[in-house]
């Protein structure tokens, strides 16, 4: 059975966490890994950042070739990065042990990833492999994901994991609460019922997905 493990990792101890520094309240979140030929391009979200100056700090690393912009909202904005990813053991830990990235969000303090594995095994080996790397690997939380079916988001689709996400950042779920679905719409360029809606069918999804026994449990 598959297993899922979150990890913190200090951003100096590996190489994309160099690459990517942020200072003060920034954030970053990785959205997805695209595969360009014999490299992985990461496609990330910055958060409360100075665009100029973290786009400079970027492009002054060794390993970067470029960092390009691909859209811009208030409060945060969507780049590409190209990079030699050669000297990243994290991420040359999870493609050789067969994982998959499920999230990553990395802070002045600290990366967090949430990684799933195809049995304990794999992940004993990549923790191994990156303490050989000397990269100080804190697990946060390990378990087998509850249903065979869940998929790497427990059945989320992208549109609704980015309206759950961007509400619990916001503090939508808060007392009292952060935001309203409306400022939500207006942030992800839906309806304020398409938010309500989004997020209902996020909710059943999550707990289908994870509280609720599948048939075969049952």
């Amino acid at each position: 059975m598959s297993v899922i493990a979150e990890f913190r990792v200090p951003p100096t101890d590996f190489e994309l966490g160099r690459v990517l520094s942020v200072e003060g309240m920034s954030a970053i979140e990785l959205e997805t890994l695209v595969p360009v030929g014999d490299s992985t391009v990461p496609l990330f979200w910055v958060y409360n950042s100075t665009r100029g100056s973290f786009v400079e700090r970027v492009q002054r690393h060794p390993a970067v070739t470029d960092v390009s912009e691909v859209d811009e909202f208030e409060d945060r904005t969507l780049f590409t990065l190209d990079w030699d990813a050669n000297q990243d053991h994290v991420f040359r830990g999870i493609s050789d042990h067969e994982g998959q990235l499920l999230s990553a969000t990395g802070t002045t303090d600290a990366w967090e990833f949430e990684l799933r594995f195809p049995d304990h095994d794999a992940l004993s080996e990549f923790t191994a492999h990156c303490e050989d790397a000397q990269i100080s690997l804190e697990a946060t939380s390990v378990y087998n994901p509850t249903r065979a079916d869940a998929g790497p988001w427990y059945g989320l689709t992208d549109p609704q994991r980015e309206a759950i996400t961007l509400a619990v950042r916001r503090g939508y779920y808060d007392i009292p609460r952060g935001c309203t679905t409306k400022q939500l719409a207006d942030d992800l360029g839906i309806s304020d019922q398409a938010v309500t809606e989004r997020l209902r069918r996020a909710i059943v999804a999550l707990v289908t997905h994870t509280l609720v026994p599948s048939e075969s449990e049952s």
